[in-house]
C-alpha cells in the first residue's frame, strides 16, 4: 500500500513541477518595472517589497537555468548507526531577464531523500516548492514520503522528562543511583534484554500539501493545508518506557492509526534570500486541528509561534557576517498521540524537538517533551572563504552557536527557569550556488555531545 501511495505522490509532483516550468514565461499586467544589475529595466506583474531583494553579491553568484545540487549523505550516530544515501535538489531559477529573477531564491525545487542505516533507518522523501506559481501571488508546497525508523527515543511526555538521566550501578537497587548522568553512560548502564528500555519503531506514510496566497508587496502571506499520516508505533520486547505509560493510560499512539488534519496560518516575512538570509525578519504563527470527522484517530490542536531576525555586522570588514536568532513557542491541546508533542508546524517544514538536529543540538532527538515546548538558538555566521570549483561557486562560513529550550504542562510554567535546558557548539557551512547549504554541526551539553551533517540552515 505505501508503494502505491508513493508512486501517485511522485506522478502528483513531478506534474506539477514541469507544468509549472512550461508556464514560466506567462506573465500577466506588469504593475511595477525594476532596474536589474545591469541597469536593464524589468516588468514585474505585481509590486514586490524592496527588502526582499537578494543582495548584490547573492544576484552575482545566483546561477540562471535549470541544474542540479545532491551530494551523497553519510552519517555515524550511537542511534541509527552508520548512514548513507542521497539528498539532491533539482532548481530552475529562469533567466535574469525573468521578473521574478532577484526576489526568489529559486522558481522551482524539487527536492528528493533517500536514506537507509545500518540500524535499519530506511526514508524516501520528495519535496515540491513553486514560489509565485504561474507568476501569481500564490506559492505551492507538496511534499510525501515514507520512513521507518526503529531507533527513536521516549523519555516520557511531561515534565518529568526535564529530569536528569539516572541509572543503578550493575542495575543493582540496592545501590546509591548514579544521577545527572551523560547519555552514554546510561545507555550503558541497560542489560540486553532492556537495551531499548526508551527505544520504540514508528514507521510512516506522509502527505503534506499547502498553499500560501501574499499580501502587502510579499511581506505578508496567509496559507492554509492539509496533512494526511498513515503511522504504526511499536515498542521492543524487554521493559519499555513507552509501553509501560501506554498500558497504564498515560500516554496516546500506540499501535496502528491515521492523522488527518487541517492546518493554517499567517507569515511575515522580510528576508533577502530564503536560503541564506543575509537580513530580514520571519515570523508565523500556525495552527493544526485534527479531528475524526476528517478520518483522523484523534482529536487535537497544536498552535506554533515563531521569529527569526537576521542582521548584517560590519559590512565593510566581512563579506557576510550576520547576527541571527529564532525564538518559537508551541502548545498541543487536547488527546494528542506523544509524538505530536514533539512536532511544529512551520510553513517551511515541520521542526521536530526538543533536542536533535534543529532545535538543542547537544542532546538526543526528544530528549524532552510536554504539551507546552519553548526553544531558541542564536548563531554568528561569518563567511571566511569563497571559490569556483568546476563552475560550481562555493561560499565557507564558520558559525558558532548557543541553542535553549525547555518543555512545560500547563502555562504558569513556561517561563520557570529551572524547565530550560542549553547546549552550545561550532558549525561549518557551504553554500553551494547560493541555495544549497551543507551544514556540519558539533554540540555538546552536560549530558551529551553530538555531530550533524544535514541540508539547509537550522533556520
Amino acid at each position: 500500500m505505501q508503494k502505491i501511495h508513493f508512486i501517485v505522490i511522485v506522478t502528483i509532483l513531478l506534474s506539477i513541477f514541469f507544468s509549472a516550468t512550461s508556464s514560466a514565461q506567462v506573465l500577466i499586467d506588469s504593475t511595477l518595472t525594476i532596474q536589474s544589475a545591469d541597469s536593464t529595466a524589468i516588468e514585474l506583474p505585481f509590486a514586490i517589497a524592496d527588502e526582499k531583494r537578494l543582495s548584490e553579491e547573492d544576484l552575482k553568484n545566483k546561477r540562471e537555468g535549470i541544474y542540479f545540487t545532491g551530494v551523497p549523505e553519510f552519517s555515524s550516530d550511537p542511534l541509527n548507526g552508520f548512514g548513507y544515501g542521497v539528498e539532491g535538489s533539482l532548481y530552475f531559477n529562469g533567466k535574469r531577464s525573468d521578473p521574478f529573477f532577484a526576489f526568489t531564491p529559486y522558481r522551482r525545487k524539487l527536492d528528493l531523500v533517500i536514506f537507509n542505516t545500518t540500524n535499519n533507518q530506511r526514508e524516501v522523501m520528495l519535496k515540491l516548492d513553486i514560489p509565485y506559481i504561474f507568476n501569481t501571488k500564490w506559492r505551492l508546497r507538496v511534499e510525501g514520503g515514507y520512513e521507518v525508523n526503529p531507533n527513536l527515543l521516549y523519555f516520557g511526555n511531561t515534565e518529568q522528562s526535564l529530569q536528569g538521566l539516572s541509572y543503578y550501578p550493575n542495575g543493582d537497587s540496592t545501590q546509591t543511583p548514579v544521577k545527572n548522568a551523560s547519555y552514554r553512560d546510561y545507555k550503558n548502564s541497560f542489560s540486553s534484554a532492556n537495551e531499548n528500555y526508551n527505544g520504540y519503531t514508528k514507521q510512516e506514510f506522509i502527505f503534506n500539501i499547502s498553499a500560501e496566497h501574499s499580501f502587502f508587496d510579499g511581506k505578508v502571506r496567509v496559507l492554509g493545508g492539509y496533512e494526511l499520516a498513515d503511522f504504526n508505533i511499536t515498542t521492543f520486547n524487554g521493559k519499555s518506557l513507552l509501553q509501560q505509560e501506554y498500558n497504564a493510560g498515560k500516554v496516546l499512539g500506540v499501535g496502528h492509526g491515521l492523522i488527518s488534519m487541517v492546518q493554517a496560518g499567517v507569515v511575515y516575512d522580510t528576508r533577502d534570500l530564503e536560503t541564506d538570509p543575509g537580513k530580514g525578519i520571519f515570523a508565523e504563527i500556525t495552527d493544526e486541528f485534527s479531528t475524526t470527522a476528517l478520518g483522523s484517530s484523534y482529536n487535537f490542536n497544536k498552535t506554533f509561534f515563531q521569529i527569526k531576525a537576521y542582521q548584517r555586522l560590519l559590512p565593510s570588514v566581512f563579506k557576510k557576517m550576520i547576527l541571527t536568532g529564532r525564538f518559537g513557542s508551541g502548545y498541543t491541546a487536547w488527546d494528542a498521540p506523544f509524538f505530536e508533542y514533539q512536532d511544529e508546524w512551520s510553513s517551511e517544514g515541520s521542526i521536530e524537538g526538543l533536542g536533535g538536529a534543529h532545535t538543542i543540538r547537544g542532546y538526543k532527538q526528544a530528549r524532552f517533551m510536554a504539551r507546552g515546548m519553548t526553544f531558541g538558538n542564536i548563531e554568528l555566521r561569518t563567511r571566511f572563504a569563497q571559490t569556483t570549483l568546476f563552475k560550481q561557486h562555493l561560499a565557507f562560513s564558520a558559525v558558532p552557536f548557543v541553542d535553549f529550550g525547555g518543555v512545560w504542562d500547563t502555562f504558569d510554567h513556561a517561563t520557570n527557569i529551572n524547565n530550560y535546558r542549553y547546549a552550545e557548539g561550532l558549525g561549518l557551512r557551504i553554500a553551494w550556488n547560493v541555495n544549497t547549504i551543507l551544514r556540519f554541526d558539533y554540540a555538546v551539553s552536560k549530558e551529551d555531545a553530538q555531530f550533524f551533517f544535514n541540508f539547509g540552515h537550522t533556520f
